[in-house]
């Protein structure tokens, strides 16, 4: 029992020695080490505690008549004031207890710990041998000795020498190959300082892994900036810390609990609120300098705004399940009005060289450099991934290959959903300073004739477009694509993108507007510290697709997933402008977002039962005409959405926030059918939730 307090202790404290490779790190300094150099501070301090000890513990009597010898361990910290407060000692005797409190207590205030020149507490673990033992004597004695041990002996010390190898903990996560949390919201934060003119820097394949981030924004320090003086354990895990905190000499892993606690009310809903309520555990680590590992798991239970709620039951996969929440998953039903929808995400992130970055999990990824991608985006639900990033010179070259899902009806066999496939390429090219270019290929298949997971597409430089003539014209669904950004100078970016599904020239030059061209673009701008107000962020995007992009005249080779677009949220056949605005201060931020589009939608009214080029997941076969095709046929759709929120980060190391936000969504359909309604929604909410992932409620 007392073996598992003392490693809870370990976990929860962080506690052992401090290891001060990095000098804008102090430890505590007595009177006697002032004129000591920062890098020996350390010893100077370890020294001074031990020589204490020794000259003021008194062993008492009981534990000299009984020839005791054992080990006293310590848990102590040194406070923003400079003392020193026990806070767990082990030990066979009570006697030994109770001096080493007061052996404790007699230490003379020291200049406390500092971290960046902030005040900051300080924890430590020690063991007390007994009989004493003269700290110099012991050092002196350990260097002439060169004892022969046997395996036994030294296999009796290995569980010992676990918690002896522990070390201070430093938030190594933010030089590690783990993601950072993608949220267009927290990467705003860092956009600027790693697209400032000069820097080599590739930043459309999202999420970023910390290394390569921290080349241009110090997470350490900025983190620093926000920490709170905060006494009490409770009070250090609430602000600063993580939950539990734990590094060793080779490894080192955080756990922390995951919330999403929300209560709102839609106006236009027929039932009196809104809620979610999710609770998880999310883990992660690092083993060696070169592996890390990440894993999250939600349990949740949520009824949303009303339009919200009709779109994922328009999503329903074949099966009992009601709805699929958009982004999360499949849903079975809570209650009468409310889904329930676990979720679980998990990856391996490995950097076998400098250069290259293997990524093995459950998950979603983005390429772009807006807050939409009309190439890859992070809109539908978590699926297994193998990705690589590889950079060298000027280049970032990313391939992903992806294991999705098509749950509809007509595409399960025995009550199994159909598995397909998609692998990507996209390279990234630096030109100048100020110039990048990217270029982007995918191909989706499914397993027909048994074809399985096609091992052509495996190789991580094949032209896809020449392995899908190989397979067969309907083998697979092939898409190209294009990026760019200028960097006008460093506070002003301009991106873009264009995504080719097919294409014919004779159709363009014709003038006919054919629906064999299928194509669309983004332009959009960032000015960052807007107006000369630091880190005050305004965007503006235009998106547009034309009808029929990224459908297939297969059943299932189209561009989705769980019945959700791996591109545009919205699908194809539509037009949107998108204003965008972001700030943040110490610990408080607020967002707002505006988005004016028009989409064309389908009727299916029983009348009209063509396809209009907007729902990904429709054969294009169904068409009502090959030319004269446009932007926002069918049933035209005016869409205004827009949203502001405010917040404040209640823990930067678990990115715990609280916030509250409202929506307004107008959703005006020029005809109304089954699936299509007129709609004007108020949304107002309030929560607290540990900000991991973009929510998005803009459709």
């Amino acid at each position: 029992m007392k073996q598992f307090i003392i490693l809870l202790f370990v976990c929860l404290q962080y506690s052992v020695y401090a290891q001060n490779e990095l000098y804008y790190e102090k430890p505590p300094v007595f009177s006697s080490c002032d004129s000591v150099a920062v890098s020996e501070l350390q010893k100077c301090f370890d020294a001074n505690v031990y020589n204490h000890i020794y000259n003021t513990f008194q062993v008492p009597q009981k534990v000299t008549d009984d020839a005791y010898k054992g080990d006293i361990v310590v848990l102590f910290e040194v406070d923003t004031l400079g003392a020193f407060k026990v806070v767990y000692v082990d030990a066979m005797y009570e006697e030994l207890k109770t001096e080493t409190k007061r052996v404790f207590s007699q230490f003379q205030k020291v200049l406390p710990a500092t971290y960046n020149g902030r005040k900051t507490f300080k924890q430590y673990s020690i063991k007390v041998k007994i009989p004493l033992i003269d700290q110099a004597e012991l050092q002196s004695q350990r260097a002439k000795t060169n004892k022969i041990i046997t395996l036994e002996e030294q296999a009796k010390t290995e569980f010992d020498s676990v918690n002896a190898n522990l070390v201070a903990f430093e938030n190594k996560a933010y030089s590690s190959q783990l993601n950072i949390p993608f949220t267009h919201a927290d990467y705003a934060k860092f956009d600027r300082q790693i697209n400032v003119v000069g820097t080599n820097s590739h930043t459309a394949s999202k999420p970023f892994v910390y290394r390569d981030v921290a080349k241009y924004y110090d997470f350490k320090a900025e983190t620093a900036k926000l920490q709170q003086n905060r006494e009490t354990w409770f009070g250090r895990k609430l602000w600063n810390e993580h939950l539990v905190q734990l590094q060793g000499k080779d490894y080192w892993f955080t756990i922390d609990p995951i919330l999403d606690l929300e209560v709102g009310k839609d106006t236009d809903a027929d039932f009196s609120s809104t809620y979610n309520n999710t609770r998880g555990l999310r883990v992660q680590g690092g083993l060696g300098k070169k592996f890390n590992f990440f894993t999250t798991v939600y349990e949740s239970q949520g009824r949303f705004a009303q339009y919200f709620n009709q779109y994922a039951e328009s999503l329903k996969a074949f099966g009992p399940d009601p709805a699929i929440i958009p982004g999360r998953g499949i849903a079975k039903r809570f209650k009468t009005d409310s889904y329930d929808y676990p979720v679980a995400e998990a990856y391996l992130s490995y950097a076998p060289v400098d250069f290259l970055n293997i990524q093995f999990g459950h998950g979603k990824n983005f390429i772009g450099d807006g807050y939409r991608s009309l190439l890859l985006s992070d809109v539908a639900s978590p699926h297994p991934f193998l990705k690589l990033n590889t950079q060298f010179w000027k280049i970032k070259y990313t391939n992903t290959w992806m294991w999705l899902r098509d749950v509809r009806p007509e595409v399960t066999e025995d009550g199994a959903f159909l598995t397909k496939y998609m692998a990507n390429h996209y390279l990234s090219w630096n030109v100048s300073k100020r110039l990048n270019l990217g270029f982007f290929e995918s191909v989706m298949w499914t397993d027909a004739n048994s074809r399985g997971f096609d091992i052509n597409y495996l190789n991580p430089i094949i032209f896809y477009r020449a392995i899908e003539f190989e397979t067969g014209q309907d083998a697979g669904n092939a898409i190209l694509g294009a990026s760019g950004k200028y960097k006008v100078n460093d506070n002003i970016n301009v991106y873009s993108q264009f995504v080719l599904d097919e294409f014919k020239l004779s159709d363009v030059k014709a003038g006919e507007r054919s629906w064999t061209n299928k194509y669309g673009y983004q332009l959009g701008v960032k000015y960052f510290n807007a107006f000369k107000v630091e880190n005050l962020m305004l965007q503006a995007e235009y998106n547009r697709i034309r009808p029929y992009t990224y459908s297939h005249n297969t059943v299932a080779t189209n561009y989705g997933h769980n019945n959700q677009s791996m591109a545009h949220l919205w699908g194809a056949n539509f037009s949107e402008f998108i204003l965008i605005c972001r700030y943040h201060y110490n610990r408080w931020f607020a967002n707002a977002k505006f988005i004016l589009g028009t989409r064309g939608l389908d009727f299916n009214d029983g009348t009209d039962n063509y396809s209009y080029g907007g729902d990904v997941y429709r054969d294009y076969d169904d068409r009502p005409f090959d030319k004269g095709v446009e932007v926002g046929q069918g049933n035209k759709t005016k869409v205004f959405n827009g949203n502001l929120q405010a917040g404040y980060l209640i823990n930067p190391a678990s990115n715990l926030k609280i916030f509250a936000d409202v929506t307004f969504r107008d959703f005006n359909p020029e005809a109304e059918t089954a699936s299509t309604f007129n709609s004007n929604t108020v949304w107002i909410n309030f929560g607290i939730r540990t900000d991991l992932f973009n929510w998005y409620f803009d459709f």
